[in-house]
């Protein structure tokens, strides 16, 4: 463990201040002083970090497209037991840790689950004693800022990087790579073995930036490895002579710098024509192709034999996004260390492991062949030759089944099935929630489950109970801690002890008192920063997740407007004073979404300048919702909106942030609310909605009538006919391509078929809130049960069950 003196920690501040920006901290910004606090805290790291990096234990590499991480400084001086110290070190020189901890920007590295779970699992893996580190993009824009323009949203770039780098990363020229795109592939027999050569390829620098991931009061510190893109320039060191040379015209070189440095520039971009899903496939292979070189350049640096990889390096691949890793590590081995086929693809299959997130078809990669084939040429012709082996393996299993090899190949109709080069080139396959597991085993992935069941597990989802509890809500730790003592902070199976208190007034009393103070903090950031009152002692109704018409922010908002028709035709209608809050960003391209959030914040307009219903109703579309505003929220979330279409959401992870900071649930028997359901049991969950069974025998038999339905139901038709009768102002366009998703397209995701139940679900919401007591009790036992979804439990299944397996390694996970 790091210790520091107060004393000599007020000295190596001004020292860095006096060495950063040669001033007085009198005369400096937040900013200047966020930056010299950061300098000091990776000063004080920085053995540990070197020692971490040398450690001879298996190492883990996790590939993702994303990773969100959220402010790092409360985390890490949370982490490094140095909170205490520099916050009053940082009094004494007369400056506030809190103003600091607010300066900080969140990295535009991420967008919602994917990254946000990859983010939790870097911080188990450090703080569980793995060596574990993430290998990402460094985008230089991230996703979009969201702005609300008349209710629609408008994406603005997202210019996180204003001063030119982020405060916690270490840039590394020496350990730069070249990634090489299009060009020519020859196969030349040199002395009866083939060589490759590849030819005219367009060389991009990927630079690394380094980011420490800091473990829970230990001795660990892992890396988070981005790469951004750049022109290789003359001073880099030698280049092929088989690259492109861009030192003829000013035309080219100017094409070159675009072309390298555009890879970096944003997450996601929009994949709605050529060009994006072009530029997503490079993105793609970038990331990639650089992490798989620094790993065989670690790797071979400790002089190791090639083929005793999977022993030293477990490689893993979270959702299809790295992909490539796979026949970019056979390329590798094939093509310079000289391994026959047989030799790299047994090792590739023993390195790498695979994370499947979804069921839907439309979310499983498909790349066209052709596309990749002019891109990647080397990688297509590996992926080409893993496919035909794949079909001779199948053929000759299934006697010729031409409908069962078509469907499992990895190369069909011209296009590239990524989920199914993934199953093939790893050893595991695991889901992230039982029910979604069972799905992809009895349904989406069956023939694959059927030909090699071994492969697939499962891994429920876990969130970093350090930043989701102990940080973003300590009046609430502290409580637990008087409780229980402080073993669960290592161990959060111990929250269980909790539940013998769920009959305590007294506990009872302060829980709901650390509620509304939380709820007080939230009201307060809504009224300056929307101007918008809302009262502290109604319901907190909170949905915040990217916004997709599975996760169903729809069901939500209409059970809004039909709480708000109830209490116009009636104003003694029975209702506790509700406050509904959603957070949530559209994909650009994702024109529905898009008109889903037009439609919300006009009915929040509405409802919120309505005088007849101002004390028990109001709406609010937080802006640019982000790991920083989660962190307000959540601890002060009462009710906990998990109400996506049953089997559509592989997981979810902000049910689990919920019900550890006390909010109730109300949810479909979904994703990981299965499991949490299995927890608390039916007393202390809200459910309703279609069961998996009913769905699936829907989606195969049909049976499901939405125009029926609308037509028979008077509360449905009257909230649907709002879309288009003017009754909403300004929404015709968005109304209209609602009510037809609904309507005439026979409404996909089954919202009109679950809303009377989810009404009647919401009643009992707003009869339980009446007896606080019961209330309290309830959102006690739920954070009693919640330590099981903490990420270390997850992470320490991942390392037993997968990296690790067979593997004599030294590490906490192994008393998990």
């Amino acid at each position: 463990m790091v210790t520091i003196s107060k004393k000599k920690f007020k000295q190596q501040f001004e020292t860095k201040m006096y060495s950063l920006y040669a001033q007085s901290i009198n005369e400096a910004s937040n900013e200047q002083l966020l930056n010299v606090l950061c300098s000091v805290i990776k000063d004080i790291i920085a053995k540990r970090w070197i020692e971490t990096k040398i450690s001879c234990q298996k190492e883990v590499y996790y590939f993702c497209i994303e990773f969100l991480m959220g402010r790092q400084l409360k985390s890490n001086l949370l982490n490094l037991d140095l909170e205490k110290t520099i916050r009053e070190g940082l009094k004494d020189l007369g400056i506030s840790l809190d103003d600091l901890i607010e300066e900080e920007v969140d990295p535009a590295l991420g967008n919602g689950g994917l990254g946000r779970l990859a983010a939790c699992f870097l911080d188990s893996m450090a703080s569980l004693d793995i060596s574990g580190h993430g290998y990402g993009i460094r985008y230089k824009y991230g996703l979009f800022e969201q702005k609300f323009v008349n209710g629609y949203q408008v994406e603005v770039p997202d210019n996180w990087l204003t001063q030119g780098n982020y405060i916690w990363e270490t840039v590394r020229p020496n350990k730069a790579v070249v990634v090489k795109f299009e060009g020519d592939v020859e196969l030349i027999d040199d002395n009866k073995r083939l060589r490759v050569v590849h030819k005219n390829y367009i060389p991009v620098m990927a630079m690394p930036y380094d980011i420490p991931i800091i473990g829970y009061e230990n001795d660990s510190i892992n890396t988070l490895r981005l790469f951004k893109s750049d022109i290789v320039r003359r001073d880099f060191g030698p280049t092929s002579s088989n690259a492109k040379n861009y030192s003829g015209s000013y035309d080219d070189a100017l094409k070159y710098k675009y072309y390298a440095e555009e890879i970096s520039q944003v997450l996601y971009p929009n994949d709605s024509n050529y060009a994006g899903r072009l530029l997503r496939l490079k993105q793609e292979y970038f990331f990639v192709s650089a992490g798989i070189q620094d790993i065989i350049r670690k790797f071979k640096k400790h002089k190791s034999n090639i083929l005793d990889l999977p022993k030293s390096v477990a490689i893993h691949i979270n959702d299809t996004h790295p992909t490539l890793c796979i026949p970019e590590l056979m390329r590798i081995l094939l093509d310079e260390e000289g391994l026959s086929w047989d030799e790299a693809w047994d090792i590739t299959k023993n390195t790498i492991s695979y994370t499947n997130h979804t069921i839907m078809a439309e979310a499983m990669e498909k790349w066209p062949a052709e596309m990749m084939k002019k891109l990647l040429p080397r990688i297509y012709m590996i992926v080409e030759e893993i496919d035909r082996r794949y079909k001779n393996y199948l053929n000759e299993k299934y006697s010729g089944d031409i409908n069962k090899v078509n469907h499992m190949s990895i190369i069909n109709c011209e296009n590239i099935s990524m989920a199914h080069l993934c199953i093939m080139g790893s050893h595991s396959v695991n889901g992230v929630a039982n029910l979604h597991t069972e799905i992809l085993k009895n349904e989406v992935l069956k023939d694959f489950y059927d030909d090699e069941p071994e492969k697939f597990n499962n891994k429920t989802n876990g969130i970093a109970h350090r930043r989701w509890l102990l940080s973003c809500n300590p009046k609430l730790a502290d409580l637990i801690t008087e409780l229980i003592g402080s073993e669960w902070k290592r161990d959060t199976l111990k929250l269980e002890e909790l539940e013998k208190y769920k009959d305590d007034i007294d506990v009872l009393r302060k829980l709901d008192e650390i509620k509304t103070d939380n709820k007080k903090i939230l009201a307060n950031h809504i009224k300056e920063k929307y101007d918008i009152d809302i009262n502290p002692n109604s319901i907190y109704d909170v949905q915040i997740k990217r916004l997709h018409a599975y996760k169903r922010q729809l069901l939500n908002v209409f059970h809004i407007l039909h709480l708000y028709h109830e209490l116009l035709e009636n104003p003694n209608f029975d209702i506790e004073p509700r406050t509904f809050i959603f957070g949530a960003k559209a994909a650009p391209g994702y024109h529905l979404a898009k008109s889903i959030i037009k439609f919300i914040n006009s009915v929040a307009y509405k409802i919120n300048n309505d005088e007849r219903v101002k004390d028990k109703l109001k709406v609010v579309f937080v802006e640019n919702y982000s790991v920083s505003l989660a962190e307000i929220i959540i601890p002060a979330a009462d009710v906990s909106e998990q109400i996506s279409t049953t089997t559509k959401e592989a997981s979810g992870t902000s049910n689990m942030k919920f019900m550890m900071n006390g909010a109730i649930t109300i949810a479909t028997l979904d994703g990981a609310n299965v499991e949490i359901h299995e927890q608390v049991g039916n007393e202390n969950i809200i459910l309703f909605g279609l069961s998996a069974k009913q769905v699936l025998d829907y989606n195969k038999y049909g049976g499901y009538s939405a125009l029926d339905l609308y037509k028979s139901n008077m509360y449905i038709k009257r909230v649907v006919d709002d879309l288009i009768n003017g009754f909403i102002p300004n929404i015709e366009k968005e109304g209209r391509e609602i009510y037809d998703s609904l309507i005439t397209y026979n409404d996909e995701y089954f919202v009109l078929r679950d809303m009377e139940n989810y009404i009647e679900a919401q009643q009992k919401i707003n009869k339980l809130y009446k007896e606080k007591e019961k209330w309290n009790s309830i959102s006690l036992v739920n954070i009693a049960n919640s330590g099981i979804f903490s990420s270390d439990r997850t992470i320490s299944e991942y390392a037993k069950d997968i990296w690790f397996k067979g593997c004599e390694i030294n590490g906490e996970y192994n008393k998990l």
